[in-house]
């Protein structure tokens, strides 16, 4: 290696290693106890509603899973079955087709269905509808589809219910 090469890697590392030293702020002369003999730095620090760069590392809440209501999983998977399924995750409630056209259609459509509630209701559904020749899709086309998932998870449930 050269030697620019070699004095430019140090002393990146050393600017790098440099970064975390020392304390920009000013010791406070005011500072104060509380109660508990905890100054008020300390409590933010012990905060539990406190976010750091290292809570994307922590895995305590690595297996936090969305409810979703399994009638509306099944109705968006039946009421879409013309379309390819490309993706689904049942733990966040996203189900991704490909494109595909509908009985009796001409245009072809994907689908991205999000459910994020475990309630059976229209506020827990979302589709979004994309044509393959990037022309809009109607807004009634796209709640004509939810009201028909909405629809077959009803009759899903009431077929669950008689069992």
């Amino acid at each position: 290696m050269r030697p620019q090469t070699i004095f430019g890697l140090i002393l990146v590392t050393a600017l790098v290693s440099s970064c975390g030293l020392g304390n920009s702020e000013p010791p406070n002369p005011n500072l104060q106890l509380t109660s508990d003999g905890t100054s008020s730095s300390e409590r933010e620090l012990n905060d539990p509603n406190r976010s750091t760069i290292w809570d994307v590392f922590d895995t305590a809440d690595a297996e936090q899973v969305t409810n979703v209501n399994r009638y509306l999983w099944s109705a968006s998977l039946d009421i879409l079955n013309f379309l390819p399924v490309e993706e689904v995750d049942p733990f966040t409630g996203v189900i991704l087709t490909g494109y595909g056209t509908p009985p009796g259609g001409g245009r072809q459509y994907r689908a991205t269905v999000h459910i994020s509630d475990p309630a059976l209701a229209a506020r827990s559904l979302s589709v979004s509808l994309q044509t393959s020749g990037g022309a809009p899709v109607s807004a009634a086309t796209t709640r004509a589809v939810e009201d028909a998932i909405l629809s077959r998870a009803r009759q899903l449930r009431i077929a669950d219910n008689k069992l």
